[in-house]
């Protein structure tokens, strides 16, 4: 089995660790000199709510939520964060409430729909967007668009990783971001510095993991 040789950094917090790689690595449509490993993060319990109850804090106590709407297979950390959001506590928003857990379906053209069932868990709720990375931001607006479109509010957009501070006008809460990467860079495909320089690609990567080349 195909490895990369990863370097794991703990934090402050029990069970939170940022794992990466360096190298010369390559998405559907950019490149960047880290791989960012969350597979453990979305898959494993502890971990998964290590990171739930940090991006907790970041709404705990003035963030209405009623849906979280999971994207690349955060599913556990999704339900790690409404069991937060909704634990019994004198200065939390949510105390006590059934918060939803869903996904979104994805067409072969990249648009994000939600059947007939699952609509009144958007329509006229506030959805917490929850993605694992966010650089040039493509999923998560279309997770905002969808929102907006079957009639729910936005009420957050937060992930593992992210480069952006904002996605369409709404802030980005993330455990992490570039300035705990020394050096850390993502470029558009067509202007990657490594392949201008002949540096072969290491892996392809998403929000799934690596394939090495």
């Amino acid at each position: 089995m195909s490895t990369l040789n990863t370097v794991k950094y703990e934090t402050k917090r029990k069970n939170l660790y940022l794992r990466v790689a360096m190298g010369h690595f390559a998405t559907g449509n950019s490149h960047s000199n880290y791989y960012i490993d969350v597979v453990s993060q979305k898959a494993r319990m502890s971990e998964a709510r290590a990171v739930a109850e940090e991006l907790c804090s970041y709404y705990y106590a003035d963030t209405v939520v009623d849906t979280i709407l999971c994207l690349d297979g955060t599913e556990v950390i999704g339900a790690c964060l409404a069991d937060g959001l909704s634990k019994a506590d004198i200065i939390n928003m949510n105390a006590h409430k059934s918060i939803y857990v869903v996904t979104p379906e994805i067409t072969s053209g990249n648009q994000f729909i939600f059947r007939d069932n699952i609509v009144p868990m958007i329509k006229g709720k506030n959805v917490m967007i929850l993605g694992v990375s966010i650089a040039s931001g493509k999923t998560a607006k279309a997770a905002v668009e969808a929102v907006k479109y079957y009639g729910g509010r936005v009420a957050g957009v937060s992930a593992i990783f992210s480069t952006a501070t904002e996605c369409c006008g709404f802030p980005v809460r993330s455990v992490f971001d570039p300035n705990d990467l020394d050096g850390y860079a993502i470029y558009p495909s067509h202007e990657c510095p490594m392949c201008k320089a002949g540096v072969k690609i290491d892996a392809l990567i998403n929000s799934h993991g690596f394939s090495k080349l």
